[in-house]
């Protein structure tokens, strides 16, 4: 590591890292296959979390792999499943195998299973939860996850979302309750600074792992990482055996992407390689792996799209330990000069106490909108019919739109949107009769609309002004549309 970086043991951890038990704000993404108990041993011992990634893989290397993370450290770790990639007989083997092991925390990923997150959580385990979605953060949390990782569409593997990190990652923010840490693209501490500054409690790192010493992929998947440039990553459905349909990966370039073997349509399944005398097809979502024969260059070659930073193979400690560092130095460099005299003042005191009045409210209206999502969101999977669940769901996929709006509003203002859900979903969801609820929900729906009219006047920015029209207008139709139905006359319409 270069003598001009920091001391990377002044990166302080974050309320994520004491509920993992690291010391760093870095967590080993679950990669299937790669993420062994070499690698998760060397990121622990490091200061970073490690989970183990055991998607689709027997009970027995599961045990086995717990054991050895054991046996070579104290620190806790993970191992990391995806449901919906899994047979239901063996992923529910492997959750009860995780509860027998006493694993400390369990990731899941994909499509959200609240009775999966239950089951583990009732056995005292932590969730983590990744999601691509703020549909998918809100279901996750509403499940009971711990703590939730947002992934960009810049991620390597297997993508659940299709925006971009910074995007999700700040729509994600204004309506978490839990801690939350940020995976794509990230394979430096400028990375991890940006996304720490931005409200993440952790950065995830897969591509930067892989090419590590004590990464299972195989030596090609490394050296083709290392030699790969920004822009070489494709987003494709090419790789799909083993998944679910239209389950996108972030892969490198290659003989498959670029259709030298036909179209992965055509049906037929073709041996390109072998592992323990396992099959390894065309097409598959199986990855290089040290313990593989065959042809590597045809597998899928799992990369973010940070990969133009991974320039050499290295131990995953030094890997670490030196992007600690640089996010140490990262941060550094970012901070504000710091002040010697006071600043001449250009905006007079009039003006700063209306920009912060405009700033109280936007605010209020957010706690008021983080509400309205929660209630929404649950009352939609309470109501059998399905007329009345598909307004609710417009209406809450209206109050998630208006809440990332607010917090961008608050931002544009140079403030920090506060984290509080208002005293509304509380109110909303001890009202058991879902159609008293919807009436009540209407009444906060009206309370948002004469907040906004009063707000509007004050508001001296365009953009923001423009915004909280729109949102005055949506929520006086949402009211309509409410309305229109519970007095529709229709007793279909709402029973």
């Amino acid at each position: 590591m270069s003598h001009s970086l920091p001391n990377a043991r002044e990166l302080a951890p974050t309320p994520l890292c004491q509920m993992l038990g690291c010391r760093y704000p870095l967590i080993l993404a679950g990669m299937g296959g790669v993420s062994r108990h070499e690698l998760v041993i060397a990121v622990t011992e490091a200061g970073g979390f490690g989970f183990l990634g055991m998607v689709r893989e027997p009970l027995s290397l599961i045990r086995s792999e717990v054991a050895k993370v054991r046996q070579g450290t104290y620190r806790p770790f993970g191992v990391n499943l995806i449901p919906a990639g899994t047979d239901a007989q063996l992923l529910s083997q492997q959750i009860d195998l995780c509860i027998e092991l006493r694993v400390p925390v369990v990731c899941l990923f994909w499509d959200v299973m609240p009775e999966v997150i239950a089951k583990l959580r009732a056995a005292g385990i932590l969730v983590v939860h990744q999601v691509g979605s703020v549909d998918d953060a809100l279901a996750a949390q509403q499940a009971g996850a711990d703590a939730l990782i947002v992934q960009g569409l810049e991620a390597g593997g297997h993508v659940r979302g299709r925006q971009k990190l910074e995007e999700l990652l700040a729509s994600v923010l204004l309506v978490a309750q839990v801690p939350v840490a940020a995976a794509g693209g990230i394979t430096d501490g400028r990375d991890v600074a940006r996304i720490l500054e931005q409200g993440a409690q952790a950065a995830v790192l897969g591509t930067a792992m892989v090419a590590t010493d004590e990464s299972f992929a195989h030596h090609y998947h490394k050296q083709r990482l290392v030699l790969a440039q920004a822009g070489d990553t494709i987003l494709t459905e090419d790789f799909y055996i083993n998944w679910p349909p239209h389950a996108a990966v972030r892969v490198l370039e290659n003989s498959v992407t670029r259709r030298e073997h036909g179209s992965p349509c055509d049906g037929e399944r073709i041996v390109i390689g072998e592992e323990d005398g396992r099959p390894i097809h065309l097409f598959s979502t199986d990855s290089p792996l040290r313990s593989m024969t065959g042809d590597y260059e045809a597998m899928a070659l799992y990369a973010g799209m940070g990969v133009g930073g991974i320039t050499a193979v290295e131990p995953a400690a030094r890997r670490v330990a030196r992007i600690a560092a640089e996010t140490v130095q990262a941060r550094r460099m970012a901070a504000p000069p710091q002040e010697l005299s006071s600043p001449v003042c250009y905006a007079g005191e009039f003006e700063r106490e209306a920009r912060q009045a405009v700033i109280v409210r936007l605010d209020e209206l957010l706690e008021a909108e983080r509400a309205g999502a929660r209630v929404t969101m649950e009352t939609a999977r309470q109501t059998p019919n399905a007329k009345l669940r598909g307004l609710i769901e417009a209406v809450h996929r209206d109050e998630v739109k208006w809440c990332v709006m607010l917090g961008h509003a608050i931002r544009e203002l140079d403030a920090t949107p506060g984290s509080r859900t208002g005293a509304f979903y509380e109110k909303a969801m001890a009202i058991s009769d879902i159609h008293e609820r919807l009436d009540f929900l209407n009444r906060g729906q009206a309370w948002v609309v004469r907040k906004l009219r009063e707000l509007l006047p004050l508001v001296n920015h365009s953009t923001i002004e423009q915004n909280l029209t729109e949102m005055l207008v949506a929520h006086e139709a949402n009211i309509d549309r409410v309305n229109a139905l519970r007095g529709s006359g229709d007793p279909s319409a709402t029973r």
